[in-house]
Order: structure tokens, then sequence, then C-alpha cells
């Protein structure tokens, strides 16, 4: 039964959320203020109260949730960019667990569910055992306050699947110490720098193509990038209250060109352009129109009326480095591209 309870809270929380970026399981509705002030947790919901904070300092965007704070201010930034997909079947948490109540803050927030009475006589006699008559622990373990926090579940706003996994009761960890090794997707550098990958965000990939917008059946169409125009980018995670932190950073590595068709060939015949210097592919230059381009497309057929979806694919690597950890850690590369329009005309021949 209180599993069900459980996932009902975190339910609840899914239909509440909806101003931050990642949200967490009802119980941050509680005023979330640790000693010394600033936010221990996110809250689902905007406004006072929440525990929830955000802002900005110069060129630094940071905004709280799950007790994490997110540095995104290398991160990429315009109207078209997005977020990566990782090329496996890997994918940042859906759920976690961090710090999120003080003992006051546990109390604060507990109590008035049980005299509520909404989730069962059973279940809340069984809560009160645990945080209030010391099986385990004993009056919300006020006597450690400034020691250590509670920790609860968070979950990722998109709902992805095993948002639901994280079904732990409440449970303390003391300042200084790690929390208990049986608990799954406790916050640590690593789970930080898996939740930063999913806000790196990476410019759109619209390549240069000679000809330009128009091209002819078999005739070689170049492609390249310049690479300037994807440098890394990179998000930070931190948890300030536990002293611990994690940036992953994304790196263009290669473009793959999609021609839109079955009926065309590709450069190389991978389709797949390797980083070259400063530059993907490379730039057609007068004079080079019988040469084979390094990175391209040729088009054995006419788009007719209309046009080809040429799709443009960066692969970006990524890497994090982080709390306690000796040089950069590898996680899966991620991709990102977009689609443009490419006409492809017949070759009109003149007859005198």
């Amino acid at each position: 039964m209180p599993a069900v309870i459980r996932l009902f809270r975190l339910a609840t929380a899914a239909i509440a959320a909806g101003a931050l970026c990642l949200v967490s399981s009802p119980s941050a509705f509680a005023d979330q203020t640790p000693p010394g002030g600033g936010s221990i947790g996110g809250g689902s919901g905007s406004g006072a109260g929440t525990g929830a904070t955000g802002g900005t300092d110069g060129d630094t965007i940071n905004a709280t949730a799950g007790g994490i704070v997110f540095d995104r201010s290398k991160n990429g930034k315009g109207g078209t960019v997005g977020a990566v997909t990782s090329t496996t079947t890997w994918s940042p948490p859906a759920c976690w667990y961090a710090p999120k109540y003080t003992p006051a803050q546990l109390k604060a927030y507990l109590e008035p569910i049980w005299e509520a009475g909404s989730t069962g006589y059973e279940w809340d006699a069984q809560q009160r055992d645990r945080y209030v008559n010391g099986d385990p622990y004993k009056d919300f373990n006020k006597d450690k306050t400034g020691k250590g926090y509670w920790w609860d579940s968070y979950v990722d706003e998109n709902y992805p699947p095993g948002w639901d996994k994280c079904k732990e009761p409440i449970f303390w960890v003391d300042e200084g110490d790690d929390p208990p090794a049986d608990i799954e997707n406790a916050v640590t550098p690593e789970i930080l720098a898996e939740l930063a990958y999913a806000e790196i965000r990476v410019p759109s990939t619209k390549v240069t193509l000679a000809p330009e917008g128009t091209t002819k059946v078999n005739l070689p169409t170049w492609a390249w990038l310049d690479a300037a125009e994807f440098k890394p980018v990179s998000v930070t995670a931190s948890v300030p209250v536990l002293g611990i932190e994690a940036t992953t950073t994304a790196e263009p590595v290669s473009l793959k060109i999609g021609p839109g068709t079955e009926d065309a060939t590709t450069y190389p015949a991978s389709g797949v352009c390797g980083l070259n210097g400063d530059r993907i592919g490379e730039a057609y230059a007068k004079g080079k129109s019988d040469e084979t381009p390094p990175c391209g497309v040729r088009y054995l057929r006419s788009s007719g009326g209309g046009s080809y979806q040429l799709k443009a694919t960066i692969t970006w690597k990524i890497s994090w480095t982080g709390t306690g950890v000796v040089g950069a850690q590898r996680l899966p590369d991620g991709e990102f591209g977009a689609e443009q329009d490419v006409v492809v005309q017949e070759i009109q021949a003149v007859n005198r």
C-alpha cells in the first residue's frame, strides 16, 4: 500500500508541474530554506514557498531543481538550438534522489498530511513510527539539525520511461556521509553529469552547399560547415549543500549527410564527413568543378516540381569532469540535425 500511495503522490506532482525544467515529488511544496539561506531542493510550479530559485549573474544563467544548480552560461544559445539524442539506448536518469528537507521542514510537510487523514490511518501510523517514534528515526531527527538533510526523489518533468521508479521513502543522510549503498540514482558527480547531458543544447545544422539551393542531376554538390560555428558547449551541474559538481561538455566530431532520397550518391560513401581542423568538409572554389568533393552529394534524379529534404546531422562527442574524478570521463555520443530543401533539376541541352 505505501508504494501505491507514493506513486499517487508522484503523479500528483506531475500534474502540478510546469514552471521548472525539472520537478520533484510533491514533497517539494514544503518551504525549503536550509540554515543560512538558499534552496536545497526544487519545487514544481512557481512562486514563493516552493524552494525553487533562479536568476542570472552576468553571463551565468542558473536555476535550481531537484537540489541541483545548472550553470548554462557556456551552453548553446539562440532559437535554433536543440537537445542532443544519444546514439545508443542510454538515456539520462528519469528520477533521482537529492537533499530536500531539514528536520523542521520535513515535520512541516508531513504533519498536515497526517492530520488530514487523506492517506489512511494505517499508512499515517507507519509514517509516524518511521519519522517520529524511533523506527528508525525519532522526532524528525531534530537533534541532527544542521548536521545533514532528509533526501527525497525528484523526477524529470518530461516523465520518460522510469520516472516512477524512485519509490524509496524519505531518508536521512548525515553531512559528509554517502547515501545508503542500496539507493539507486542517489545524486553523485556522475549522476550530475548525466543530468547535465540532458541540458546540453547545440546549434541547428545547416550546411553550406555549392551549388546553393538548386543543383543539377549528376552534378557533385559540395557541402561543408565552419566548425567555428559548432564550438564545444558545456553545462555544469552542482549540489551546493553537498559540495559536488560535474561539467558535461559536447564537442562536434563529424557531419552525416542524408540526401533525402535513395537516388543519390554521398561523398564519402558512408555519408559521414569528419572534422578536419576548423572545418567539416571543404569549401568549394573555382577550378574544382571536375573534382570529387570530400564531403557532399550527387543526385541521380530530378526532384521534379518539389525538393529533396537533405538532412545534416552533427555527432557530438560528450564527456564530463567532476568532483573526485581524474581526467575526462566519456558519456555516449549525441546527435542533433536539421533538414533543408535542395532542388534538383535536369541539365537542359541546347539544340541549334
